[in-house]
């Protein structure tokens, strides 16, 4: 027997509504998956079932502490931003005969600003094999262009993150490029001990 605690939310359900539960071994890619497939059996009705036990609140309870209305803020001028990189868009590609599945997501958003103009543009994909979920791993590429008077500035980031059984490997490179021309350049390499993962 397993018992899992839930984390807190604020969602009601009125009287009626119906709640689904999923139970998955995975939560791919929000989770890493374990390093081995696994096998879930739930076990439903009788004394031993598994069951949902969910708080009841009462149909009147204490007065909500009341909270200062909400005060306009401060419009900053000659700022003005189109598009956001969250949530972005979102790509699952299946294939259903060799198990793999690829995901992958991209968001991107521009800010004027009166000295200039902010770019952002990022990418993720990652890969899952259901027969080998030790090897997933996700590849990222981000850039942040600065277009300033006479000038542009171009953050630059390279993510790669794979596994195998025992180890994460990570590795990212920053780069920050002045009008196309590279003046600083580093990377991060690490692999990291799966410690129950």
């Amino acid at each position: 027997m397993l018992n899992i605690q839930m984390h807190l939310t604020s969602w009601i359900f009125p009287k009626g509504h119906r709640i689904r539960l999923a139970v998955s071994n995975a939560l791919w890619p929000m989770m890493w998956p374990t390093p081995y497939p696994m096998i879930t059996s739930l076990t439903l009705g009788g004394d031993t079932g598994s069951r949902l036990v969910l708080p009841m609140l009462p149909a009147k309870g204490a007065s909500p502490t009341p909270f200062s209305s909400p005060q306009p803020s401060e419009a900053r001028a000659g700022i003005r931003s189109t598009g956001a990189s969250w949530p972005g868009e979102w790509i699952l590609q299946r294939d259903e005969g060799r198990q793999k599945a690829t995901v992958g997501w991209k968001g991107k958003s521009e800010t004027e600003y009166p000295w200039g103009k902010g770019t952002y543009h990022e990418q993720l994909t990652y890969d899952a094999d259901d027969a080998h979920p030790a090897l997933s791993s996700v590849r990222g590429e981000a850039e942040l262009i600065y277009e300033l008077n006479g000038r542009e500035l171009t953050w630059q980031g390279h993510l790669s993150v794979t596994s195998d059984e025992k180890n994460f490997f990570y590795k990212y490179t920053r780069e920050l490029l002045k009008d196309g021309q590279m003046l600083k350049q580093q990377t991060w390499e690490e692999a990291i001990p799966r410690d129950h993962q």
